[in-house]
């Protein structure tokens, strides 16, 4: 095995990730296990969005992922830009901020909260209920890109944000949510007056920050989705328009 940086032990309370420092967590979800063994996620999203994301642009993130891409896109859109992640779970919450905190990033703004079409409350189960918000009522002063992460969340996120849709018409990337619900979410993007191209990326990166070449989610891929507005410039032709 080709390891030139070695990869984070399970005893260390820090992980070196591609794009700074992340507390160490319990690697029982893939994001966790990515990030301790090869020093990045999903790193195959980012190489897409680099090349639509300028500094001092702002980014709206729907799902933190212990901060791995918040990392990057705080220094994609430097001390002018800003990033606004929204994350509903309680300890996720916490795991986020930290990570942000201990990479001083002060152009990263987070929210404990769901996005959803109305305010109010919304439960996890019997224990927790957090704070219903609407895209809208975060009243950004722009938005260019909005990333939406969790699953089974995206329809009624966009249905909260259709003044934000109208006024800035952001760049929006998803992560599907599975086949019985792709046609739908692809079907609410289209209806706000976008165009749809697919991106079905792998989870493993053979060029990983850690230069780890075991690959541990073999051909695992997400079923992402690149949106832009239909009056727009940006055109996908390498890619599969839905």
């Amino acid at each position: 095995m080709n390891s030139p940086h070695p990869p984070n032990g399970a005893s260390s309370p820090f992980w070196t990730t591609r794009y700074g420092i992340t507390a160490a967590v319990a690697t029982d979800n893939v994001v966790a296990r990515s990030l301790q063994l090869y020093g990045e996620w999903a790193e195959h999203e980012t190489n897409l969005l680099s090349g639509l994301i300028e500094e001092g642009q702002t980014i709206l993130e729907f799902g933190g992922d212990f901060a791995a891409h918040a990392l990057w896109m705080a220094h994609a859109v430097g001390p002018l830009g800003q990033v606004h992640v929204v994350e509903p779970r309680r300890i996720r919450f916490q795991q986020l901020c930290a990570n942000v905190a201990l990479n001083q990033l002060d152009n990263v703004f987070t929210h404990p909260a769901w996005l959803g079409r109305s305010t109010g409350l919304h439960s996890f189960g019997a224990k927790e209920a957090v704070r219903a918000i609407t895209i809208d009522s975060l009243q950004l002063e722009s938005v260019h890109l909005m990333k939406f992460n969790l699953a089974d969340t995206l329809v009624d996120a966009l249905a909260g944000a259709t003044e934000t849709l109208r006024e800035h018409r952001p760049l929006l990337y998803v992560r599907l949510s599975g086949m019985d619900q792709a046609a739908a979410e692809i079907a609410s993007i289209k209806a706000l007056g976008y165009r749809v191209w697919s991106h079905v990326p792998y989870l493993y990166n053979s060029d990983n920050h850690a230069g780890i070449e075991n690959n541990i989610f073999p051909g695992i891929v997400q079923q992402n989705a690149i949106a832009a507005p239909a009056d727009g410039h940006f055109e996908f032709g390498d890619r599969l328009e839905l």
